[in-house]
């Protein structure tokens, strides 16, 4: 999958989930880019809410909260812009259908939060734009993970059995914050791309190991939440947020993992090549034989180093005349029998 300029088949693609940390400070949000920027993530992502058309009016106290931390759409304007000019993508998560075609100007691809998983309005609107779909997973069994997944496909045109995984990505995702770590199923990542999507994991594990571990279970996007400072303030996500030092040293880790991991192919090491000839076993001959000798089983060994008659090979030399005298251990090759 392309997200932007990233190919998340050639490098896992890391996210830095800004969300609501901000608290609505325009300042802060743009320190948060520029601190994500230096510690390496692929893409800094928020969430762009209009509070009345995702909670009930009744919910006074909540929609409260939620007008405090909106930052406006000119702010994510210039957000954006500020992702771009220091090297990263910009993201945000629409909650209403308005936001999606809002974003659209803005975005790569687009996030739907695991709550919005089965919010089919929003789904037709972000499939209709064409970019790619990120949709986390949490709180669906599978039944409903392939109801939504069908529901994108229907949007796109796109067959039953089609691989999709350029333009899907699945989320692994635990709607708890923070999750417990009995609880994370980092094993579920290794199904996902049986929906024919890419898979991936946006983590609200406490630290960053269930995270790394992810890439390890298949995963090619890794989201996590980022704070600057995880006692800011008593609003919740920071606590289970990352924070800088977090985040530079899971980005160290998630490259480490994926040299660790390599393409995946079976094959031979390049650092292998010098080992297929020391390692490796030639047939040799068990005790001195004399030429003339007719070759039998009990006139052969298999040692190392290799190079010579491989193992397997015996049946071109056995029942046939040794031209030359042979000392224990030196190689019998074709060449020596008549």
């Amino acid at each position: 999958m392309r997200i932007g300029s990233h190919d998340t088949a050639e490098r896992v693609f890391i996210i830095a989930e800004i969300g609501n940390n901000h608290e609505g400070d325009f300042g802060l949000a743009r320190e948060m880019v520029a601190a994500a920027a230096a510690c390496g993530v692929d893409a800094v992502k928020f969430q762009t809410i209009v509070p009345e058309r995702l909670v009930s009016a009744l919910q006074k106290e909540r929609v409260a909260q939620l007008s405090r931390f909106r930052l406006s759409r000119d702010q994510f304007v210039l957000l954006a812009g500020e992702a771009r000019a220091r090297g990263i993508e910009f993201l945000s998560t629409p909650f209403d259908v308005d936001s999606a075609e809002f974003l659209d100007t803005l975005v790569p691809a687009f996030k739907v939060a695991s709550p919005d998983n089965t919010f089919f309005p929003l789904l037709r609107a972000v499939a209709a734009t064409g970019k790619p779909v990120l949709l986390s997973a949490g709180l669906c069994d599978g039944q409903e993970l392939a109801e939504s997944v069908n529901f994108l496909r229907g949007a796109w045109g796109a067959g039953p059995e089609a691989d999709v995984s350029d333009r899907l990505a699945l989320l692994h995702c635990v709607s708890a914050y923070p999750t417990p770590e009995a609880e994370a199923g980092l094993g579920a990542i290794t199904r996902l791309g049986a929906f024919g999507a890419t898979p991936g994991y946006s983590d609200h594990c406490l630290g960053i190991e269930a995270a790394v571990l992810s890439v390890a279970a298949g995963a090619r996007i890794v989201e996590k939440h980022f704070t600057i400072d995880k006692h800011r303030s008593a609003f919740r996500d920071h606590q289970l947020s990352a924070d800088p030092a977090d985040i530079v040293a899971l980005v160290a880790r998630i490259r480490q993992a994926e040299a660790l991991l390599g393409s995946g192919q079976v094959c031979c090491a390049p650092c292998e090549e010098a080992g297929r000839v020391a390692y490796r076993r030639s047939v040799v001959a068990a005790a001195d034989v004399p030429a003339g000798t007719r070759l039998g089983p009990e006139h052969l060994d298999w040692v190392r180093p290799g190079g010579g008659l491989a193992p397997g090979g015996e049946a071109a030399i056995l029942g046939r005349v040794l031209r030359t005298d042979k000392r224990r251990g030196e190689m019998l090759l074709v060449g020596d029998v008549e």
